[in-house]
């Protein structure tokens, strides 16, 4: 990645942003969402691993940064081991936010801390086989939270239409609510949302800045807790992996990249600018 240019954010609050982090990189928390932003999405989401220059761009970064959050509605575990983030050298400032936050997994101690599961999601799991016949869905465990995924079913968009008010009236029967994503249908326990985990972090440690990277629907909350930092006097830059699927992201953030490529590039190129 030697000799990478650094992108210039579109907006002035992005370009603010990005000058504070490499002016005070000692207090920069860098969050970013993990599927479609540091992993490319695929058909099955066991499958999902991180684009393979995304743990050597995090190591060089996340030394010179007061942290790094990987911010995820999947299990903490699962992220971990889908990212490659155990062990490695230079990524003791990194912390993986699962579960939307209410799952943390520590690099430096490698200890994972993780609440009661909500009684809803057993309920909802037993319910979901008899609603969803015959769709050509797919469902995934995520221990905390169920998702239904219409990626391959015939026609995908119809069925992920077709399947929102059912599930919203299952989720909703037992307590859930429902996160839409790129043909995802995830149920899952109000409380806890991306902006939520990442004003939360960013409070804890201090936060003199904040770049928050994602590509779906679930990354909105995220983007709203920057722009509410930035009202409150903490510069912020909000970095899109662009996709064709989700338009809302691009169109409010202050910098568009190419996919996991583009977000792998953009991190090296900042490690790069950091020395």
């Amino acid at each position: 990645m030697s000799g990478t240019m650094l992108p210039t954010p579109a907006t002035k609050a992005g370009r603010e942003g990005l000058d504070t982090l490499l002016a005070r990189p000692g207090k920069a928390l860098i969050g970013l969402d993990f599927d479609g932003t540091l992993a490319p999405i695929v058909a099955d989401p066991e499958k999902a691993r991180a684009h393979p220059g995304a743990v050597p761009a995090l190591a060089a970064l996340a030394p010179k940064v007061a942290a790094v959050a990987v911010i995820t509605g999947r299990p903490a575990e699962v992220a971990v081991r889908n990212g490659g983030f155990a062990g490695v050298p230079g990524l003791e400032h990194l912390v993986v936010l699962g579960h939307y936050g209410a799952e943390r997994w520590d690099a430096r101690s490698g200890e994972l801390s993780a609440p009661e599961s909500h009684p809803g999601v057993a309920a909802v799991r037993a319910e979901l086989p008899g609603l969803l016949e015959g769709s050509g869905t797919w469902v995934e465990d995520k221990g905390r939270a169920v998702a239904v995924h219409t990626r391959r079913a015939a026609d995908p968009q119809a069925v992920f239409e077709s399947l929102r008010e059912p599930l919203t009236a299952l989720a909703t029967r037992h307590g859930l609510i429902v996160e839409p994503g790129r043909m995802v249908l995830e149920l899952r326990p109000p409380g806890m949302d991306k902006g939520v985990a990442l004003s939360e972090f960013a409070r804890e440690i201090g936060a003199g800045s904040v770049l928050y990277g994602g590509d779906d629907l679930g990354d909105l909350p995220a983007y709203s807790a920057v722009d509410a930092l930035r009202a409150s006097g903490t510069p912020g830059l909000l970095v899109c992996s662009g996709s064709d699927e989700v338009t809302e992201l691009r169109e409010r953030a202050d910098l568009v990249v190419d996919g996991p490529e583009g977000v792998v590039a953009l991190l090296g190129a900042l490690a790069e600018r950091l020395g």
